[in-house]
Parts: structure tokens; sequence; C-alpha cells
């Protein structure tokens, strides 16, 4: 029986708790200055939070997203280190307690005049009234809470189920076909939150006069790659504290391969969605790409491109990259920060548009919520072993060959 546990290192623990009270001292810092500020900087304190608790807990729910494909496809090659995803999925309720509550203070704490919701209080806007079955505040809370709950749900159930295989009697397939039913399930609701409702309400909302039916799968496309750097940020770590042993340059190569070919699909759907209102050039539509293209976020746009596209396209192409440690936890990063700067460019310009400049919180805030990630990932990894025990698909990952 292969057996391997982690200790969390007392180095790591301090760098997280140090991140997390740069993240709480930034918040305080942004609710006192709130008290002297003007409506623009309420609204970019605000939208500084919905943009990182949104973000994360989309990251966090892709490892969800992630086990109940990989189940449903019957991979073999997740199995060496599908305690990492089971970690983070695990996690989700502690992101989406923190999203609620922010979303819920901007809805239903920030008065008649909301800054960044405007269709909260439509005073006589037509096209808001229009869309109010959908846009109000009750659905917004049914919805937000369900989609939640179901995920925390999900997250929870899938890391149990695994850790109880380890005592199922050997060769007993029986809970493994419940983890492959249970995956069926998840992707039902997935499908019916992540690649519909729950972007249009917390992130295209923000601009209720414009909408685009892509938008759902755009979201997705850039929280699955930042979720699949995520993941191989966790196990290189891993490895390099010398566990993980069955995880080898050829499991790297796939989480590689992941983070090319989504980089890839996140630029289509980019590309098709840009494409489409641009030859169309309606002003209701092009309004939205205007402010982000030739305003005061111009050079946050061509950095999302470059971030996004074009570095993985160049470096991630060629194959050896894909098995060079150094690289692909480089390109890791990139893509983290890369999509955490298209959810910035989602959020930001809608509620301030002209009204820019950079917030000392705003670099504040995202080191409490990475401080957040590393504490609660790494104390659920060190609860169980690393290696799960009586998987059916243990001996395929051994011989892994990509």
């Amino acid at each position: 029986m292969i057996s391997e546990r982690f200790e969390v290192p007392s180095r790591l623990k301090s760098t997280a708790i140090g991140l997390l009270l740069i993240g709480i001292i930034a918040l305080i810092g942004g609710f006192i200055a709130l008290k002297g500020g003007n409506e623009h900087e309420q609204a970019r304190f605000w939208i500084v939070l919905l943009q990182n608790s949104v973000f994360f807990l989309f990251i966090s729910a892709a490892s969800i997203f992630i086990q109940a494909a990989t189940s449903l496809a019957q991979a073999s090659w997740i199995v060496a280190y599908r305690r990492v995803p089971e970690s983070i999925g695990a996690n989700v309720w502690v992101f989406g307690l923190i999203a609620l509550v922010v979303l819920f203070c901007i809805v239903f704490g920030l008065g008649e005049h909301n800054p960044i919701y405007h269709w909260v209080h439509p005073h006589g806007d037509e096209i808001l009234e229009g869309k109010s079955a959908f846009l109000n505040k009750g659905m917004f809370a049914g919805f937000s809470i369900v989609t939640v709950a179901l995920w925390s749900f999900f997250g929870i159930k899938f890391r149990q189920m695994s850790i109880a295989q380890e005592s199922a009697p050997k060769n007993s397939t029986k809970l493994h076909w419940k983890i492959v039913a249970m995956g069926g399930a998840f992707l039902f609701v997935y499908a019916l939150s992540m690649m519909s409702t729950t972007p249009w309400y917390w992130i295209m909302s923000i601009d209720a006069h414009w909408y685009s039916t892509l938008f759902s799968w755009y979201v997705f496309a850039s929280s699955f790659v930042s979720g699949m750097a995520l993941i191989l940020l966790f196990t290189v770590y891993l490895k390099n504290q010398n566990k993980l042993e069955l995880v080898t340059k050829e499991h790297m190569h796939d989480l590689g391969k992941f983070m090319f070919a989504f980089s890839i699909f996140w630029t289509y759907l980019w590309f098709a969605q840009f494409m489409l209102i641009w030859y169309a050039n309606m002003p209701e539509e092009t309004t939205y790409f205007k402010i982000r293209m030739q305003g005061p976020y111009s050079f946050f746009f061509w950095a999302n491109l470059i971030l996004n596209f074009a570095i993985p396209i160049l470096i991630l192409m060629s194959r050896p990259s894909k098995r060079n440690y150094f690289t692909i936890v480089f390109m890791a990063m990139a893509i983290i920060f890369g999509h955490w700067l298209d959810f910035y460019l989602m959020t930001m310009p809608g509620p301030l548009q002209e009204n820019w400049h950079l917030s000392w919180y705003e670099l504040g805030i995202p080191c409490g919520f990475i401080g957040i990630m590393i504490l609660v990932v790494t104390r659920t990894l060190s609860k169980a072993n690393l290696i799960p025990q009586n998987h059916p698909y243990l001996k395929e990952t051994l011989i892994h060959v990509s």
C-alpha cells in the first residue's frame, strides 16, 4: 500500500498568514477610507472585493468541474494528484461565503443609488425595467445562494467519498461508480449555473444595458484555465516537498497541455465575442469595448491579450516547455495573474469608466485571498493520504504516458 502524508511547513504557513494579514489591513484601511470618499471611491472599493471574491470562487469551483469531468471520462492520469483538486474543491464553501457577503452588501447595502448594480433601482430606465423580471434582488439572492450551496455540497462530497474509498473492500468499485454518477449530477448543476446564470448576475449585470450570449462561456474558459494553473502550482509545490512520488513529467505534461489548450479556447471566445460586436457596430454593444480599448483601461486591454494568448501560445506550444518545471510554474503564475486581470477588466470599467486610478487596497486585498487559498488548501491536504488508496485506476496512473 502506497502511503504519503503532508505536513504544512511552518514557513509556508507563516507566508500565508502574512498575506492574509496584508489583506485584512488593506480591507480595514479601505473601509476607513470610504468614510471620506466620494461615490467613485465607494464603487472602486466594492468592485475590488467583488472581483477578487468571485475570481477565487470561480477558480476553486473549477477544481470540482475537473473532478466531475475526469470521473465521467474515467481518466486515470489525474489519479496521481487527485487529492489536489479535491482539496481545492472542498474549500469552495469558504470563498462562496465570502462572495455572498460581498455581493449581498453591494445589492442590499449600497442604498438607492447603487454605483455597481444599477438595475437594483432602475429609476425609470426603460431597458432596466424591461429586464426587471430577471434582474431583481429576489432572483439575484435566490440564484446566488443556491449556486454556492450546491457547489459547496459537491466539493465536500467528492472529497468525502474519495477518502471513504480507502477503507472500502479491496477491488470494490461501488464508491467509484457513485462518484461517477455524482460527477454527472454536478455537471448538470454547473451547466445551469457557471455556464449561464451566475456570470450574468454577478458580472455581466454590472453593465446591465449590455449583454452577450457568449459571456458565460467566456467566464468559464477564464476560470477553468486559471483553475488548472492553480492545481499545477500546488502539485509542483508538493513535488518539491518530496511528496506525490507517483507524479511524473508525463502528468505535468498533461497539466501543461490543458493550460495551453484552454488558453487558446479562451482566445477563441474572446475573439468571437469581440468580432461579432465590432462587425455589427451597434452603439449599445460597442460601448462595452470602447471604454476598455480607448479609455484609461486600454493598457490592461492589450496586456490581457498578451498575457492570456500571446505568451501561452509562444511558450507552451512546444513539448519540452510543458515538461520543464520552471517553465510551467512560471506560466501557471502568469496565467492566474492574466485572468485575474481579465476579471478586473470585466468588473472595474463598468461603474468607473473614465474615473480610473490604482488604489493601494487594490494590491493588498488580493494578497488576503491568496493567503486564504494557501491556508485552507494545505490544511485540507494534510488531513488525508496524498495517494487515493484503492482507486480503480491507481495502476493505470503509474504507467501513464502523455
